[in-house]
């Protein structure tokens, strides 16, 4: 019998999602994708990225990396630079439109200018009364939420911003820890912050959303290889890695989750197991990890079932975009496309998840 190794099946899989990038790169032209239906492949388009642009400019940049082609190159600099409204918008989701849409541009100094400008402009808008930068009003709502999806990337871009930055970066994770990590690593997604009645859970996302653990786990990950800011506090960030990543790895845990997990005959989410994998990825590579091992083969067997029973022509479907609103719940999501081709370009070599 011939097992295949990562590199057999990763390495086909990843050329047809990059492939499938080319060709929503030729339909949507200067329109950011955003999902898309699992019938007709046919895009859902946003003009200035939403909280979702970075991602489809962190493809694009895959894709360059994988073919080394200029024109290829000259397509993800054009998109990164498109996200440079979002530096002054107040939404925490800035590290998630600004740290992935620029980290994998290597060399690229437009891509390195416009980071710069946001990890200052980040720093800026942390709140030290409530040790982070709060949720903004960029996507209406109340301003002043902590929310589990805008701490990855956030993480990081605060990071860039020097020693100062680290000390911003540590305490935007450990506030969001304090409220959203709950007993067994549960996650409390998102929480209001009342000037009188201080912080108080949030009903939207609700709990158990499969995203939030993942978006959790990942920005614990992040953390953990940047030495300036797990110095913080590295006890508290390795006992949260562990518990973040139990809810992932335990026995009998799917590999793709429910989108929420009080509907579990409900619609999946692929996304949320792509993001997941990552983490996973990143955690195992923490130098003394002790559970490396477990944590690199269950990202592989994450990604495998995903490309096994989810991937059709470099479209990763099942993704849920809204599962209580009913929006694009069977769908292919650019964040998934994006994190699927991530993990794969780790399993083959492509790009260092350490670094991203």
């Amino acid at each position: 019998m011939i097992r295949r190794t990562p590199r057999d099946w990763a390495g086909r899989a990843l050329a047809d999602v990059l492939g499938r990038a080319a060709a929503t790169r030729t339909e949507t032209g200067d329109r950011f994708p955003l999902y898309a239906d699992p019938g007709t492949g046919r895009w859902t388009t946003t003009g200035r990225g939403a909280w979702t642009g970075g991602f489809w400019a962190g493809l694009l940049w895959l894709r360059a990396r994988h073919t080394g082609d200029a024109a290829d190159r000259e397509a993800a600099a054009a998109c990164t630079a498109r996200l440079a409204d979002w530096v002054e918008a107040d939404t925490a989701t800035r590290g998630l439109i600004l740290w992935y849409g620029t980290v994998l541009a290597t060399g690229d100094p437009g891509a390195r200018a416009l980071r710069t400008r946001a990890a200052g402009a980040a720093l800026a808008a942390l709140d030290p009364e409530l040790g982070l930068v709060p949720w903004g009003s960029a996507f209406g709502g109340p301003r002043l939420l902590a929310r589990v999806d805008g701490v990855p990337g956030m993480v990081a871009l605060l990071a860039a911003g020097g020693p100062e930055g680290e000390r911003a970066a540590a305490s935007h994770l450990h506030r969001h820890l304090d409220l959203c990590l709950g007993a067994g690593g549960r996650t409390a997604p998102a929480w209001e912050f009342d000037p009188r009645a201080g912080w108080r859970a949030y009903e939207e996302p609700p709990a158990g959303w499969s995203r939030g653990s993942a978006w959790l786990l990942l920005a614990v990950a992040d953390a953990r290889h940047r030495p300036g800011v797990a110095r913080a506090a590295p006890g508290r960030l390795e006992a949260a890695a562990e518990r973040l990543a139990d809810g992932w790895t335990r026995p009998c845990t799917p590999l793709v989750p429910p989108a929420d997990e009080a509907r579990p005959a409900g619609p999946l989410d692929t996304s949320a197991a792509a993001i997941a994998a990552v983490a996973l990825l990143k955690l195992a590579a923490v130098p003394g990890c002790r559970a490396a091992p477990a944590y690199a083969y269950r990202a592989a067997s994450i990604l495998e079932r995903l490309v096994g029973e989810h991937l059709t022509r470099g479209m990763l479907l099942d993704g849920c975009y809204d599962a209580g609103k009913g929006i694009a719940v069977r769908h292919e999501l650019v964040w998934g496309d994006f994190f699927l081709a991530l993990g794969l370009a780790a399993l083959t070599g492509l790009a260092d998840v350490r670094e991203i």
